[in-house]
């Protein structure tokens, strides 16, 4: 590190505390020639991740937004907000540690319904009818289906699943 004072590299590290909530570490140096004194900041850089959205657009990713669409979804489910945004947080982690730095929306979409999928199954379809834009009951029962046959939870009830089934066939 470099003293402000004589531009010497040579320093030695006095005192190092944590800041900002753990996000950056402070240091209190001393310069090995000059013996000044001097405070250095070590922070994580973020290197901002791009979305590429359905209709080409591109835009920096917003971690509000996500956070948004998820606390949507579980609305009135009784899942705490310290869990959504846990959920958000360690979306937001992978993307940042991808090597590529454009994603798109339905990749976005996709680490949603994993984190849901073992979270709220009402969460979960919820999510999935908007994210892939479910036409009718039809795509419903697809996914409640599939959600059952990949053994998710057993919270799924066969008479749940048949009253869907038979919606169906009176609406098709």
């Amino acid at each position: 590190m470099q003293c402000p004072y004589c531009q010497y590299t040579d320093s030695r590290v006095l005192e190092s505390r944590s800041t900002e909530g753990g996000q950056s570490i402070r240091r209190r140096r001393e310069c090995m020639r000059c013996k000044h004194r001097f405070t250095t900041y070590e922070r994580i850089e973020f290197v901002p991740v791009t979305v590429i959205k359905r209709n080409g657009e591109r835009e920096s990713f917003d971690k509000s937004k996500l956070l948004r669409g998820i606390v949507r979804a579980c609305e009135k489910t009784g899942i705490e907000q310290t869990k959504l945004e846990a959920i958000a947080d360690d979306i937001e982690a992978e993307l940042q540690q991808r090597t590529l730095r454009e994603v798109s929306s339905g990749e976005i979409g996709e680490l949603v319904l994993e984190h849901l999928r073992s979270l709220s199954e009402v969460a979960y379809v919820r999510f999935a009818s908007v994210y892939r834009q479910f036409r009718g009951i039809k795509d419903f029962v697809e996914t409640l289906d599939r959600l059952r046959s990949e053994g998710v939870s057993e919270k799924f009830r066969s008479s749940e699943v048949q009253e869907f089934r038979s919606l169906r066939s009176e609406k098709c």
